[in-house]
């Protein structure tokens, strides 16, 4: 197992998700900082907090708490994909250049750039 690209202490916004082979653009505001051990940020309307375990060139999000806030549609649609893909099991990271992408084993991704 290889080490991922450096992923902690950065202020990563979330570009899009892809899930079930449909790409959705992520909202303003939805974002994700991962550092010693937990990660927190916005899935685009409600904000949310876990663990992050990395080991090499994956990470796992486990013991996600959210707020429960109802936003339009659109965002909540959103905010369900993200959710379930980034706690899906571990992802598998690569990225360089300032931006991170997050792959699921069933190929559901997700698409973060360094803020």
């Amino acid at each position: 197992m290889g080490t991922g690209p450096a992923v902690t202490g950065i202020d990563w916004t979330v570009d899009s998700v892809t899930a079930d082979g449909t790409t959705h653009r992520a909202p303003a505001h939805a974002h994700v900082k991962i550092e010693d051990g937990r990660a927190a940020g916005s899935f685009g309307c409600n904000r949310f907090s876990g663990t992050a375990q990395i080991t090499g060139d994956q990470i796992r999000l486990s013991h996600v708490r959210t707020t429960r806030m109802a936003c339009d549609n659109a965002r909540m649609t959103f905010e369900r994909a993200l959710s379930r893909t980034l706690t899906s099991g571990p992802l598998t990271m690569t990225g360089e250049g300032g931006k991170l992408t997050l792959t699921a084993s069933g190929g559901d991704r997700v698409q973060l750039s360094r803020t």
